[in-house]
């Protein structure tokens, strides 16, 4: 038995009806009437129908459904989308197509599906418009967060630009310290500034009585108390900075006694309200100080240490230059013998050929020595020097120095920066002289007047002592004045100008 044509429920989707054209389903689809969400939800397999019997009649165009109501939307499109047109008659695919357009069209103006294909465009449109609110919402957001960050940055340094001001009234403020550019000390003085801010704001930079009353009373007494202090320690604070600015390398104890001296000033200013400095306070910025002098001291040491070095090196070329002059020399002057040697030779003049081989021998030997002292740094002159008239009797100098003309450094030694010339009580040539002269250092290096800077070779020591220090050493040695004629400062002392 066939089923006749007509609508009957989708067997792919239960919330559409496909016209059976009494044959085979045909492409014709619309929403089923009454079709409830569940129903949609649940998919309906319906059995194919069976062919109708011959001779009943088939229905060529499908009869329209009548008043469906549509529940939710649909895609009313045929299956069409996987299809591809046909190599032979495209011409009735076409025509199909175009059918089933017209119909489709129809089906949207029947139900009235304009209005929601125009409502599922608006409701695009606002979807749009909210996801944009959004967007500007977070961006919004975003911006009040970091302008709550800035406020709070920017409160931070409200407090902290108070607090400044509040020390800046009782003298406390960021001046140039000396020991700032120190790499070792700006650390140390850092934590110590930062402690000294804290015991000002504190309130224990000070001390006075709370007893103190004014005109009968406790809350002007209180207020003049607080007055007096602010006044007095603006004072303690504002002589400490003056302090650290004028401290120097050597004047350290001074700037200190100085600092000291006030806070005994405001001891006795402040006597009819008990009011002084505290020591913790008063030995925290007498730190400061310290920390300023000793960066003042390293940096004039490198100073010294940076003019030594560059002396030595001056030193070392000239002694250098000399060398050189005097090798050029010897090397002319044997160059000389020898042309010399050769023609006499050739003359057949023995006598004359003997005589000046034995000066070559000499010139041979005086050029080995120069290149030796050339190759050996550590041979040298070493010098025992003193100048009565600049520094006593009880002072000597003992160096150095590569020079082959020793006197020539002790000459330039004795140069403008000293009223008088030095004295020289010994000059001896040793093949490692640098261990001499370290050997006698060592020996007297509990005496040495400059005991920062290595390189300033005074010892307060006298002659006879340095003599009796080479005897011990087994230092060989020729001669050793102990007593020099010292003629300028002789002279200068015997016209009464000494």
């Amino acid at each position: 038995m066939s089923v006749v044509a007509n609508w009957y429920p989708d067997p792919h989707n239960p919330a559409f009806v496909r016209y059976w054209d009494g044959n085979q389903w045909t492409q014709h689809v619309a929403p089923r009437q009454g079709a409830t969400p569940a129903a949609q939800a649940q998919p309906v397999a319906a059995p194919r129908p069976a062919s109708p019997q011959p001779g009943q009649q088939r229905v060529s165009q499908p009869p329209q459904p009548a008043r469906m109501s549509l529940t939710q939307p649909q895609n009313t499109q045929p299956n069409r989308h996987d299809q591809r047109v046909p190599t032979f008659g495209a011409k009735k695919f076409a025509e199909q197509l175009q059918e089933e357009n017209a119909y489709l069209r129809s089906i949207i103006s029947q139900y009235a599906l304009d209005d929601t294909i125009e409502s599922e465009r608006r409701k695009g449109e606002l979807q749009g418009q909210v996801d944009s609110s959004r967007r500007d919402l977070a961006a919004v957001t975003e911006q009040v967060v970091g302008a709550r960050g800035e406020l709070a940055r920017l409160s931070e340094q409200i407090v902290g630009a108070r607090h400044t001001i509040d020390l800046q009234g009782l003298g406390i403020f960021d001046y140039e310290h000396p020991a700032e550019s120190s790499t070792v000390l700006a650390t140390q003085l850092e934590a110590l500034r930062g402690r000294i801010k804290q015991t000002v704001r504190d309130g224990g930079a000070t001390s006075a009585t709370t007893q103190f009353t004014f005109n009968n009373s406790v809350a002007k007494g209180k207020k003049f108390v607080s007055d007096m202090s602010k006044l007095l320690l603006r004072g303690y604070n504002a002589e400490a900075e003056n302090c650290v600015k004028s401290v120097r390398a050597g004047n350290l104890a001074t700037a200190q006694k100085r600092l000291s001296t006030v806070v005994d000033q405001i001891a006795r200013q402040g006597t009819m309200i008990d009011l002084h400095i505290t020591p913790q306070y008063h030995e925290l910025r007498l730190h400061e100080l310290e920390l300023a002098a000793r960066h003042l001291q390293t940096v004039q040491r490198e100073k010294e240490l940076e003019r030594e070095r560059r002396e030595e090196l001056r030193e070392q070329r000239k002694a250098e230059q000399e060398l050189a002059r005097e090798q050029e020399k010897l090397n002319k002057e044997k160059s000389h013998y020898l042309s010399t040697i050769a023609v006499l030779q050739a003359n057949g003049d023995e006598a004359g050929v003997a005589r000046l081989q034995a000066q070559l021998a000499d010139v041979e030997r005086a050029l080995a020595d120069v290149d030796y002292r050339a190759a050996n740094i550590r041979a040298g002159h070493v010098y025992v020097i003193s100048n009565v008239g600049a520094f006593g009797r009880d002072m000597v100098k003992i160096g150095m120095t590569r020079r082959l003309e020793p006197m020539d450094r002790v000459t330039e030694l004795g140069d403008a920066s000293v009223p008088f010339r030095f004295d020289v009580h010994a000059l001896f040539f040793a093949q490692d002289a640098v261990s001499v002269e370290a050997a006698l250092h060592r020996r007297f290096a509990e005496r040495r007047v400059n005991k920062v800077n290595l390189r300033r070779e005074f010892f307060r020591v006298t002659p006879d002592e340095v003599l009796e220090a080479i005897r011990d050493e087994q230092i060989e040695i020729v001669e050793f004045s102990v007593d020099v004629a010292g003629e300028e400062y002789l002279a200068s002392a015997a016209s009464g100008t000494a």
